[in-house]
């Protein structure tokens, strides 16, 4: 009987263990780590359909969004850090509250522009080199099965669908790659937004295909963000799938496993 219990013991503390590293692992995604797959081509080449990524939300303090407690003890954000341009940051919309993610472009007081597509500082041009062609399958991508757009249209389903790449860098040196689909589109030429105290102005690497801080909120904009919407900030890309279901391991894109985020 003696035997019984001892083994019974070990059995029990066993499982505990396994319930504690549980209820650990969990309370770390809660406080530090958010969940987040990309459902759109909006930070393409950056970014693409069907990556998986853990967003850090203590990169810029709590808020009340970020906040892993339904009803939390503060109104205002704790443990504040400042985000730097060129941070690609995970927010909620000021207005629907749905997720977004955009590169910060304009920091408060700045002034920000594009004039013919080339984005402009404080009145200065960012500094823009070619960077060949980005190419993928004009199929349909991620659950939602939308299919891209492409500087080469009209191109069949199946064909490659190609944008023109270039490497941007911002003032403070942060580089990374935007594309470009059609030449004096939509956005291409804006007028001068100031950046408010206490906000931010976002904007997509995939520049023509991408509803950011460039349109106002009634046409399906973002607008400025307010610091206390900042999630946190995406620091590395974990797991990548070109498919509709995350389940075709044909489709994972291994060369992006542990990707860094630029």
């Amino acid at each position: 009987m003696a035997e019984k219990t001892k083994k019974d013991d070990g059995v029990f503390e066993w499982i505990k263990t396994i319930v504690y590293a549980l209820l650990l692992a969990g309370l770390i995604r809660t406080l530090f780590y958010q969940p987040f797959w990309i459902p759109s081509g909006s930070m393409k080449d950056t970014l693409l359909v069907g990556d998986f990524l853990f967003v850090n939300k203590m990169a810029y303090g709590y808020s009340r969004y970020s906040c892993p407690f339904s009803a939390c003890p503060f109104s205002g954000r704790i443990f504040a850090s400042q985000p730097k341009r060129g941070d690609v940051v995970v927010f909620k919309h000021p207005v629907t509250h749905a997720d977004f993610i955009k590169r910060l472009i304009g920091l408060p007081g700045d002034r920000i522009q594009v004039k013919a597509g080339l984005l402009y500082i404080n009145g200065k041009p960012v500094k823009v080199e070619p960077a060949g062609i980005f190419e993928e399958p004009k199929l349909p991508q991620g659950p939602v099965g939308n299919t891209p757009s492409c500087a080469n249209d009209p191109v069949a389903l199946g064909d490659i669908c190609k944008k023109q790449r270039f490497r941007e860098t911002l003032p403070n040196g942060v580089q990374h790659d935007i594309l470009n689909i059609v030449d004096n589109g939509f956005a291409d030429n804006t007028k001068v937004f100031t950046v408010p105290a206490g906000q931010y102005m976002f904007m997509g690497d995939n520049r023509d295909n991408s509803e950011d801080s460039r349109f106002p909120r009634n046409i399906g904009g973002v607008g400025f963000v307010p610091f206390e919407n900042l999630e946190g900030r995406a620091d590395r890309v974990i797991f990548s799938s070109a498919g509709r279901s995350i389940l075709a391991f044909w489709t994972w894109r291994k060369d992006r496993f542990f990707k860094a985020i630029e």
